[in-house]
C-alpha cells in the first residue's frame, strides 16, 4: 500500500509481505525494501515472530548454530506453530526441522550419499532435462511450467531414488499431492489428497527399501539401505522414509520455481538472455543471479533456545525469528545495483539456500538442473518469447513461483 506521496508504507506485520496479500504476491520487493530501510528488525505480536530483512542480520542468524528449528520449540501461538499440524511431533520430523543431537546423526550420511549419487548420475540427470525439453511442443504457445518446469524435478528425483519406470505416473501424482502440505490454507479436498498421497508414498518407499535390500540397484535407496546395514547410516526405517519424502517435497517445488522464475527473468531481460547465449560459460553465474534476484524460497525461520540479542535487539527464549531471504538478497549494503538482474556481474554470495547446518541439502541438484535447462531451452528455442498474459504468482506463503508461464515459439 502506498501513501499519498506514492512511497510504500512500512509494513506492520509479516503477513503483509507474504503471498497471502495480492500486492506482495505479485511483487514483494517494494514492501521488503521499506522494511529493510526503516524497520529492519520488526516484532509482529500477532504472529508472535521477529522479522529480519538486512543481509548481515539474516546471514548471521541462519549460520548461528545456537538456534533451534522445530516449531514445537517455539512459543504458543507463533506463526511457526500455526504452519504445522498438531501431531507433527519431533520424532516424526525430517532434517528440515530436526534439532540436535538427531540432526547431526541423520543429515551427514544422507547428504554424503545424496551428493555422491548426484555426481555419479550427472549425465543421466542432464539427459532427463534434454529429453523433457525435446518432448515439449516444437511451435506455437504452451505453458512452460506444465511442460518443462514441473516434470523435470520429479523425473530427476525419481531416477535418483530408483523409482520403477512403470510406477512413474503414480509417483508423479503422489508427489503433487504431498506438496499440498506446504499450503496452510488448503481446502478439505486438498488435505484429503495430501493425506492419501502421503500414505501411498510412504508405503511405496518401504516397498522399495525391502526390494533393494533383497536386490540392490544403482540408486539412492539402495545406497541408504546398504549404509543402514553396515552401521554407517544410523537411521531407522521411519527416519529414512521421512527424509526421502523431505527430499522429494523440498526439492520439487523449489526447483520447479528456480526454472520458471529464471526463464521468466531471461524473457523479460533480453539483454541478459543475449549475454548467456553469447557466453555459455556464464551458465553457473546465471543460476546464482536468478537465485539472488527471485529466489524460490523467500524466508526461513529459527527459534531461540535462550534469551539473547539478535540483530542488536534483545529477544526471548522460544521466540521465532523469520529471516527474509528475498530481502537480504536485495540489500544495497551488500549488493551493487541490487534491483538489477545482471548475470555478467560476479556478486557476493546470496542466501537463497539459507545457511548453517540447515542449508538446503538439495542446492547442488537444483543448480545442476537449472543450469542445464537454461542452456538447452534457449538452444532449442532461440526465438522463444513471452506472449501477453496475466501472470499469476502462487499464493503460497514464504515461496515464490508462477502458477503458469505461457511462452511462444
Amino acid at each position: 500500500m502506498a501513501d499519498d506521496e506514492g512511497t510504500i508504507a512500512v509494513p506492520q506485520s509479516v503477513i503483509e509481505v507474504t503471498a497471502f496479500m495480492p500486492d506482495a504476491r505479485n511483487d514483494p520487493h517494494p514492501k521488503l525494501k521499506a522494511l529493510r530501510e526503516n524497520c529492519p528488525v520488526m516484532r509482529d505480536e500477532m504472529a508472535k515472530t521477529w522479522f529480519l530483512t538486512r543481509y548481515g542480520d539474516v546471514r548471521a542468524t541462519v549460520n548461528d548454530r545456537s538456534f533451534v528449528r522445530h516449531p514445537l520449540q517455539s512459543e504458543e501461538g507463533s506463526i511457526s506453530r500455526q504452519l504445522i499440524e498438531d501431531d507433527e511431533a519431533p520424532s516424526r520430523t525430517s532434517i528440515l526441522f530436526l534439532d540436535e543431537p538427531d540432526h547431526s546423526r541423520v543429515r551427514p550420511p544422507l547428504a554424503k550419499a545424496f551428493y555422491t549419487r548426484i555426481n555419479k548420475m550427472k549425465s543421466q540427470i542432464e539427459a532427463i532435462v534434454d529429453e523433457t525439453i525435446e518432448a515439449a511442443p516444437a511451435s506455437g504457445r504452451f505453458d512452460l511450467m506444465a511442460e518443462i518446469a514441473v516434470p523435470i524435478p520429479v523425473l530427476v528425483i525419481a531416477r535418483i531414488l530408483g523409482v520403477d519406470e512403470d510406477r512413474l505416473p503414480e509417483f508423479r501424482q503422489w508427489s503433487e499431492d504431498v506438496i499440498l502440505g506446504l499450503n496452510p490454507v488448503r481446502t478439505p479436498e486438498e488435505t484429503a489428497r495430501m493425506e492419501t498421497g502421503s500414505i501411498a508414498l510412504d508405503t511405496y518407499f518401504r516397498e522399495l527399501m525391502e526390494a533393494r535390500r533383497a536386490a540392490p540397484g544403482d540408486d539412492l535407496i539402495s545406497d541408504m539401505v546398504q549404509l543402514q546395514a553396515s552401521g554407517d547410516a544410523p537411521l531407522s526405517d521411519d527416519e529414512l522414509v521421512i527424509n526421502l519424502g523431505a527430499l522429494l517435497v523440498g526439492g520439487n517445488l523449489t526447483t520447479t520455481d528456480l526454472i520458471g522464475n529464471g526463464v521468466w527473468l531471461f524473457l523479460t531481460h533480453p539483454d541478459q538472455m543475449a549475454a548467456l547465449k553469447a557466453d555459455p560459460g556464464l551458465g553457473a553465474q546465471a543460476v546464482e543471479e536468478v537465485l539472488r534476484f527471485e529466489a524460490p524460497v523467500s524466508a526461513t525461520s529459527r527459534i531461540l533456545e535462550t534469551d539473547k540479542a539478535v540483530a542488536g535487539c534483545p529477544m526471548k527464549h522460544r521466540q521465532v525469528v523469520f529471516c527474509s531471504l528475498a530481502s537480504a538478497n536485495r540489500d544495497a549494503e551488500t549488493f551493487d545495483a541490487p534491483d538489477a538482474f545482471d548475470i555478467t556481474v560476479k556478486r557476493p554470495s546470496h542466501v537463497a539456500f539459507g545457511g548453517g547446518p540447515h542449508i538446503c541439502i538439495g542446492a547442488p541438484l537444483a543448480r545442476m538442473e537449472a543450469r542445464r535447462v537454461y542452456q538447452k531451452l534457449f538452444e532449442r528455442y532461440p526465438d522463444m518469447r513471452l506472449p501477453e498474459q496475466d501472470l499469476v504468482w502462487r499464493a503460497l506463503p514464504f515461496f515464490r513461483g508462477l502458477e503458469r508461464l505461457d511462452v511462444e515459439i
